[in-house]
């Protein structure tokens, strides 16, 4: 929202500021100004100047000298000009001043151009005369300026006057940041209102009083709203004996500093008003209206229609239209037809001005690719009670200015309007709830210059109709605390009893695998949730994977942000890549991410969302580095249970014979493994790499932060050492898992400490060593109690076909 500050001093005609007193107070109070641009940047000591006499240059066919009044003297002026003559009143810059920029109109310089005195082929010139685009404007917003020359004032404007103020240049023009819930700042009086409040001074809103004949509007117009959940409200007025020209002066003004171009009065009414009020209008010829009648209907599936712009725009029946009699006329809330634009012949102009559901024309602009100033507005939600009081001001400006005729009436197609609800004034409470000492009454003189109303009786505080966005006692005291001025309001602490604050044992569990994984040398990731289909065959999965069935994105970036992810390796993969062909020798990354699983396809319901804590490393470490890795993490969530490492995981894009799912107590809570070689091909990785992944929410189920102290052991331990001769297809979990079920209460550990296959072990066989050592917590172990626990042990042992080493 761009508002020029002369049109905002309109309706605060006490306001006086700086500049950057108002931006900066303006902020304060909640209504954040983004920037500001002077209008005469750069424009120094430039008049009106009459030019007198004209000769032509003595050597240069295409220069002439110019003798130019400047109301304190006359200065000679060589130009090469060719719409000038004798009489015509034109901008001059004099000796030492300076212009926005060039007469090419290209970009302005940051600093203007200097102008000086000196000589044009010969002849001394004291000055410049100004083309609109040296003044830092175009003929977009100033269309009465000629194409190319210079810019000529009327006969009736002051000889030596300040030509900048009277091209409206005096002027600031303010870019604000607007949020959606205020729609009413979406508008100079919006603006404006809160402008007052701000600087304490009246607001001064138009006084719009229409002149009408005595006709009856609903002669020359019946209005049907057949959708009435999208339009709550459609007010319509005629103006007769149309004439269309060029609006004045002050309005064109005001309409360029705004960024809109002035076209004719007509025109330039609807768009003042629009600025004005917020609430968009459009203007039909009556003339191409059928049967005099206006329908307001959703559009058929498959219909076309051709709006202002030439284009032909596909309808479906979500699509709000306006229609006559006989077809559509226009798109509600987004643009007019081209059948029943308004042209220099109109002679009768019917005037639109609705509520439209805001919702359905943000849908109906996106689908139609079609997004207007109006459907801007429209898309936020507007006040319905401004759109009768938007259409009077049109018709009041069409007659004050001497457009046309107004018809008596307004036909006004309208639902009930919802009221605002009133909210329970609480001094006492807004003040506890600020930190703040306001007296009632200041409270009460903020709410008044807001409009707001209050009933002393009941005590409560009612907004009025276009704040749309106060419904709560937080909502009031916010507003007492923005006009109050936030920077008054002391430092307090927060007020409420102590409590114990800690995370959610969830993210406890996702802070301990960040610990683990960065004291073991990992760096955490992040990576896309959003990837491209083609990652499936990039890691290998069959054609009949359940990977493979994931979420479509309706509005992707592109193909390969198309898809949300399934797996977590894609994004850990293409970390590895990128860091490996940078040439960084060792890397370790880990991230913690969602994968999204849909529930059923095609997708009916959101997916189920699972955390993977997913580690990748090359360089130094192997497979059992990252075991250790995650065994750790175990260990540090309280998962003292043994974890089981099935061989038989069945990962495609792991090595057949180097993975392993990770099975605690029966539940499969994860994979490690290294990667294949032909996925490594397949991310440009040229070395070993692995990978581990757990799912979260079971991890989080097994895990634990309670701990049970056990005081230092007061007996010694007997440590048995064994060498044992085992079939290869045995695993060491196996015998691990045989020595603990085996070794009773007095087993205490039992660590691998060697493995061996070579010439001395027969073919399919390896040694495998292990130190068992056992204690007792109430006395001390004798050497029949270690003998029978370690003949249990080798019994066990020897039913897996384990023989002892001689």
């Amino acid at each position: 929202m761009n508002t020029a500050l002369s049109w905002i001093k309109a309706y605060v005609p006490d306001l006086e500021c700086s500049d950057q007193e108002y931006f900066d107070k303006m902020t304060l109070s909640g209504t954040k100004v983004e920037g500001y641009e002077r209008l005469d940047k750069n424009l120094e000591k430039i008049v009106v100047g009459q030019i007198e006499k004209i000769e032509r240059h003595p050597d240069a066919d295409k220069l002439i000298v110019c003798q130019v009044n400047v109301g304190n003297g006359t200065i000679q002026i060589v130009t090469g000009a060719s719409n000038v003559k004798e009489g015509d009143k034109v901008p001059v810059v004099l000796d030492g001043g300076k212009v926005a920029g060039g007469h090419d109109g290209g970009p302005l310089p940051e600093d203007g151009i200097k102008i000086k005195a000196g000589k044009l082929r010969g002849v001394p010139s004291d000055g410049m005369m100004c083309s609109i685009e040296e003044l830092g404007s175009d003929r977009n917003m100033y269309p009465e300026a000629p194409e190319e020359g210079i810019y000529i004032f009327p006969e009736d404007v002051k000889t030596g006057a300040d030509a900048v103020e009277l091209l409206g240049l005096r002027d600031t023009v303010f870019e604000y940041e607007v949020t959606s819930n205020r729609v009413d700042c979406y508008s100079i009086l919006g603006i404006a209102r809160e402008a007052a409040a701000t600087f304490r001074k009246p607001f001064v809103p138009p006084v719009v009083e229409v002149k009408e004949n005595g006709e009856d509007v609903n002669s020359y117009i019946a209005v049907e709203v057949e959708d009435k959940d999208l339009c709550t409200r459609y007010c319509a007025r005629v103006c007769k004996n149309i004439k269309i020209g060029p609006s004045p002066e002050w309005m064109q003004r005001r309409l360029a500093a705004s960024g809109i171009r002035p076209i004719n009065n007509l025109v330039d009414i609807t768009n003042y008003v629009m600025e004005e009020y917020g609430q968009p209008m459009h203007a039909f010829d009556l003339d191409t209206v059928a049967g005099n009648k206006i329908i307001v209907r959703r559009a058929k599936d498959g219909e076309e229609f051709q709006t202002l712009d030439g284009q032909i725009r596909k309808l479906d029946s979500d699509i709000l239209m306006i229609c006559d009699a006989e077809k559509e006329i226009g798109i509600a809330g987004i643009m007019g037809g081209e059948n029943s634009k308004i042209t220099d012949q109109v002679k009768t102009v019917l005037f639109e001005a609705a509520t439209f559901n805001g919702a359905n024309i943000r849908r109906s602009a996106k689908r139609l690719g079609l997004r207007t100033d109006a459907s801007g507005k429209f898309e936020k939600g507007l006040d319905p009670n401004n759109a009768k009081a938007a259409i009077d001001r049109a018709c009041q400006l069409i007659q004050e200015l001497g457009c046309g005729e107004v018809v008596g009436g307004t036909v006004d197609a309208c639902e009930p309007i919802k009221e605002n609800p009133s909210v329970k004034f609480e001094p006492e409470r807004i003040n506890k709830f600020l930190g703040t000492d306001i007296s009632k009454e200041e409270m009460l003189t903020i709410f008044k210059m807001l409009e707001f109303e209050y009933d002393e009786e009941r005590s409560e505080i009612k907004a009025p109709s276009f704040r749309q966005d106060i419904g709560c006692f937080a909502d009031i005291a916010e507003e007492v605390a923005r006009f109050y001025g936030y920077d008054k309001i002391p430092v307090s602490l927060p007020n409420g009893e102590a409590t114990t604050g800690k995370l959610p044992f969830k993210l406890r569990v996702e802070e301990k695998a960040r610990e683990i994984a960065e004291f073991c040398g990992f760096s955490q990731g992040m990576c896309y949730s959003f990837e491209s289909p083609k990652v499936f065959d990039k890691l290998m999965l069959p054609k009949d994977s359940g990977y493979r069935n994931a979420v479509k994105i309706s509005n992707p970036l592109g193909e390969d942000f198309s898809i949300m992810r399934t797996l977590s390796l894609n994004g850990m993969l293409t970390s590895l890549s990128v860091n490996y062909n940078r040439r960084n020798k060792n890397v370790r990354l880990y991230e913690l991410g969602n994968v999204y699983l849909p529930k059923q396809m095609p997708v009916s319901e959101l997916p189920e969302e699972r955390m993977q804590f997913t580690l990748g490393m090359y360089g130094e470490g192997d497979f059992f580095t990252m075991k250790g890795v995650v065994e750790e993490f175990f260990d540090s969530l309280g998962m003292k249970k043994k974890a089981v490492y099935d061989p038989k995981a069945g990962k495609e894009y792991l090595h057949p014979g180097r993975q392993a799912n990770i099975i605690y107590q029966g539940e499969t809570v994860g994979y490690l493994g290294e990667v294949h070689p032909e996925v490594c091909d397949n991310y440009e990785i040229g070395t070993k790499t692995y990978v581990a992944v757990l799912d979260m929410p079971k991890i989080v189920a097994f895990a634990t932060f309670d701990r049970k102290y056990e005081g230092i052991a007061k007996y010694p331990a007997v440590t048995r050492d064994i060498s044992m001769v085992v079939p290869k297809n045995i695993l060491v979990g196996q015998i691990e898992e045989m020595i603990t079920q085996r070794g009773g209460k007095i087993l205490e550990s039992c660590s691998l400490f060697d493995i061996y296959e070579g010439a001395q072990i027969r073919e399919g066989f390896k040694s495998v060593a292990y130190s068992i050592s056992f204690r007792a917590k109430d006395r001390t172990l004798e050497e029949a109690d270690v003998s029978a626990a370690m003949k249990k042990i080798l019994n066990g042992l020897e039913s897996m076909g384990i023989e002892l080493r001689s």
